[in-house]
């Protein structure tokens, strides 16, 4: 580590004078209309700038011979070649088109400042908001299942909780951020990614691996950060979808947005709102849902303002509200109902940054802060069959409240330097601390979750552009859980080396943690055999590291008229004490399990995605994931039976593929694929089920297809367009058909897709 201090202090401290310096300026617009900080910079240089609100640019070049590049979120980059004598000012405009080229997008979150997506040395993977209105995601978690690597599952046949597995891992080992700031609680872990509209977000950058430990603890199987919308220009947009759920219940999603600028730029506000309204749904005709009844209401606002021409002040603030109800289906108080989960949800979050850029914007300040506060009130409960128990039962049904509060706050300092060993690099530094505080009680069951974890953390990293072609980064994280008895130090190291424009070769290894405390899924509480599971934490639980490599090829060929790429990485992960849940036995309220440390576990992999685009009319992406996740040593599941080494829920091939037809910009048609390979999981017995004994059971495996075909009418007169789409999910109707009946089911066992053959159409007025 002494050594790795000095390499970064030196690097602090290395810069060269520059001589025949001159100006250069001039305006980056895209249709006539300013693109907002926009980037703009000297290829193969260190000389460059963001523009201001009005798309104005300025910064010092060399004299001689230059190639300056401009590029932003969402649009092709463009490139010219100039010369410019010493002592002259020249002026540059440049113009840009839109693109849905990912590879040519500048992202964030591999290495906490803007790079070109190419140019990254972490493979960062995109989802915009045009992707999510393809395939029709109601939510982020419908989003997210469009990703190499990632598979999204609902977890409880009753109030259908979600969670997001990356390379195998289950939930609690990746890290949600919200605009980079980790204020997605444990709690809202549960439900959150169904309670996020997709009208909120922007694009979703994903990173996959340990080698995102730079964000801190939870971050073992990647990086899920969700950049909200972003204004850019005066617009609006409606929506009304409507969707059947398999002919027998009714989902229906009401979405606004807006977007003001002032006319100098300076500052700008991008509002949104969402209402949504969901039937229960009964798959198997015994009046207990398989999808549970949702009334979700959001609304936010994502501003910004510039204070001066060198500073950025941005603000966002959501409102969440959600009320969940599955079980028995019945117009009653939830304590009446045989058996039922009744969740009501009120959440607030936001952030605020705020960035100054000195130096000849060399340097870079931002100080910023997140936050979230959720009050839930709940119910969970099942009426057991002898009269005495009812009457304990009905005289303390057994609600519950949660409180969740988290707080993140910090600084960052970016600093580039001209000339560093023969190339040059950006030295980032910060240091950021989080707080959060989970009570959730449900006096009736003597549950008690009341834990507050603390977390200082400093990080330090170097990018290194060695040559043009060669990219060495190098950084690390220390952390103080106040769960962990000692500092924790995270190392990453990744190398990126770019052949011609066509090919990128990636290698990275690093290290993270996760803290010995409660993550979302140990707040589940879970119906089976008649009464209800609960999950602790031991007393001697201490915290899990991980071990993490990855390498990947990268190739993209462009002609004039097409695009055509694959990436294919392999990945591999160690997990030192890997938790796991022991199974304590029964109480008088049902099965506990105990949270543990096992010896440790293994997940290995590839993934391989394919693309294509030709001019534009027909673009096609595909993700495939072969993978192995095994304990070292075989740990026990449920009581009874044999222990096993395999991961539970993780199925060893996954994968999706997405195809879209624009022949013109008012028609267009997109086809999407979910491929969910078998996988094994738990049954548990319940009387009159459908199930008489506990046992492990092998999943079949499925495919999803699914239509949307939309069409625009153009209203010139009100600058507005008006589009009609409609279409099928799940054409195939692939989903699980043997879940079990009545009140005692075993509410864990449910798999496959989340939601059966569904038919939609819409509605979408928008600004042109």
């Amino acid at each position: 580590m002494k050594y790795m201090i000095y390499f970064f202090l030196f690097s602090a401290t290395t810069a060269s004078a520059q001589i025949d310096k001159t100006q250069i300026s001039g305006t980056v617009t895209t249709e006539g209309k300013p693109v907002p900080f926009a980037n703009v910079y000297v290829k193969g240089g260190s000389q460059g700038a963001s523009a201001d609100g009005k798309g104005e640019y300025e910064f010092s070049v060399d004299a001689g011979k230059i190639t300056l590049v401009a590029q932003s979120q969402g649009y092709r980059s463009e490139i010219q070649t100039i010369t410019i004598n010493n002592g002259e000012s020249k002026i540059v405009n440049f113009s840009l088109s839109e693109s849905n080229e990912e590879l040519d997008q500048v992202v964030v979150t591999g290495t906490r400042t803007e790079k070109k997506r190419t140019d990254s040395p972490v493979i960062v993977n995109l989802i915009n908001s045009k992707t999510l209105e393809q395939v029709v995601a109601t939510d982020l978690s419908e989003g997210l299942r469009f990703q190499p690597g990632l598979r999204v599952e609902k977890d409880c046949q009753t109030c259908n909780y979600t969670q997001i597995r990356m390379n195998g891992l289950q939930g609690g080992y990746s890290q949600i951020l919200i605009n980079g700031r980790p204020i997605f609680s444990r709690l809202t872990g549960l439900y959150g990614l169904e309670q996020i509209p997709v009208n909120m977000i922007e694009r979703i950058e994903v990173v996959r691996g340990g080698v995102s430990a730079l964000y801190g603890s939870s971050a073992i199987g990647g990086t899920v950060n969700v950049i909200t919308k972003i204004p850019k220009q005066n617009n609006y947009s409606v929506s009304y979808n409507y969707e059947n759920i398999d002919g027998s219940a009714d989902q229906n999603l009401l979405n606004g947005n807006a977007t003001v600028v002032s006319k100098d730029y300076n500052a700008g506000a991008n509002f949104f709102v969402s209402n949504r309204r969901r039937a229960a749904y009964d798959a198997n005709g015994d009046n207990f849902s398989e999808m549970p009844e949702l009334k979700d209401n959001s609304f936010g606002v994502n501003a910004f303002y510039l204070p001066t021409e060198n500073s950025k002040l941005e603000l966002s603030v959501s409102s969440l509200y959600e009320y969940r109800f599955g079980g028995e289906i019945v117009e009653k108080p939830a304590y009446l109902a045989q058996q039922s989960e009744e969740r009501t949800h009120n959440v607030l979050m936001g952030s605020l940054d705020y960035q100054i850029n000195f130096n000849e914007d060399k340097s870079s300040l931002i100080l910023y802060y997140g936050g979230q506060r959720t009050d839930r009130d709940h119910y969970t409960g099942i009426i057991p069959d002898g009269e005495v128990e009812q009457q304990a039962f009905f005289a303390a049904p057994p609600y519950g409240v949660s409180e969740v509060t988290t707080h993140q706050g910090g600084a960052q300092f970016n600093n580039k330097f001209d000339d560093f060993l023969g190339g040059k690099t950006v030295l980032t530094g910060g240091a950021e601390y989080v707080y959060d505080d989970v009570f959730d009680e449900i006096e009736s069951y003597n549950y008690l979750t009341d834990q507050t974890t603390k977390n200082l953390g400093l990080f330090v990293q170097n990018d290194w552009d060695i040559t043009e072609s060669l990219n060495f980064l190098s950084g690390f994280r220390i952390d103080k859980h106040n769960l962990v008895d000692h500092a924790i130090f995270s190392p990453r190291v990744s190398v990126l080396y770019k052949l011609k424009e066509t090919t990128q070769f990636r290698l990275g290894w690093g290290t993270g943690f996760r803290a010995p405390q409660a993550f979302d899924t140990d707040l589940h509480i879970a119906f089976a055999a008649g009464g209800v599971s609960r999950i602790s934490l031991a007393d001697n639980l201490i915290e899990e590291k991980s071990n993490s490599f990855t390498a990947s090829v990268n190739y993209d060929k462009a002609s004039e008229h097409f695009i055509y790429g694959y990436t294919f990485e392999g990945f591999y992960t160690h997990l030192n004490d890997a938790f796991y849940l022991f199974p304590l036995g029964e109480d008088e309220f049902g099965e506990r399990f105990e949270k543990r440390n096992g010896s440790g576990a293994t997940v290995k992999g590839i993934t391989l995605e394919a693309r294509a685009n030709f001019d534009y009319l027909v673009e096609m992406e595909a993700g495939y994931t072969i993978q192995s996740s095994l304990f070292d040593d075989a740990v026990e599941n449920i009581e009874g039976l044999a222990a096993n080494r395999e991961f539970l829920r993780t199925p060893t091939i996954y994968g999706y593929a997405t195809l879209t037809y624009t022949p013109t910009k008012k028609l267009s048609a997109s086809a999407n694929l979910v491929y969910t390979g078998s996988m094994d999981i738990v049954h548990v017995a319940g009387e009159n089920t459908g199930q008489d004994v506990d046992e492990y059971y092998k999943t079949s495996s499925f495919t999803e297809v699914s239509l949307r075909l939309g069409y625009t009418f153009n209203i010139p007169k009100v600058s507005s367009g008006v589009e009609l789409y409609g279409g099928v999910k799940n054409i195939t109707n692939s989903y699980q058909n043997d879940f079990d009946f009545g009140k005692n089911r075993d509410s864990n066992y449910v798999y496959g897709p989340g939601a059966p053959r569904t038919v939609f159409v819409g509605l979408k007025i928008k600004s042109l």
